[in-house]
């Protein structure tokens, strides 16, 4: 793999990591759904994309703080503005991937896309998108039909 090929995984899959581990816990179903991303984003064979998954999910667990904000850093010196914006609309879908965008994970997400240099209108844009599974919103629509 070619070495800028190999940092923009890395740093891509950290940046996932992040959103997964934003409630300190990553599900089994977030795993997947970064596998899957890393899997057709960076044309990887199944074992080779879980090993890219594990390794980030290691580094953000061990490292976080700082590393996070190095790290996303680098992607965005990677990255086109096409590329982060696919990163962006991924991590709304490993953070759905249990079901539900916590507020913590809607607020990590948020952190995220300020690094990547979006701005507040090009984040709600995004977050427009997968409305359905954020929490804040279940609760404002129970609280109404009660």
């Amino acid at each position: 793999m070619d070495p800028r090929q190999a940092r923009f995984l890395a740093s891509f899959s950290y940046v996932l990591s992040r959103v997964a581990n934003a409630d300190s816990t990553i599900c089994v179903n977030e795993t997947e759904a970064m596998r899957e991303i890393v899997q057709k984003l960076g044309h990887l064979p199944e074992a080779q994309a879980l090993l890219v998954v594990e390794i980030a999910k290691s580094q953000a667990r061990l490292l976080g703080g700082t590393e996070n904000y190095l790290v996303t850093r680098e992607f965005q010196d990677v990255a086109t503005t096409a590329q982060r914006l696919e990163l962006l609309d991924c991590l709304f879908a490993v953070a759905a991937a249990d079901g539900a965008i916590s507020t913590i994970e809607e607020s990590q997400t948020g952190q995220i896309a300020k690094e990547l240099g979006f701005t507040h209108p090009e984040y709600v844009a995004a977050l427009a998108n997968h409305s359905e599974h954020r929490t804040v919103l279940r609760l404002l629509r129970t609280k109404r039909e009660a």
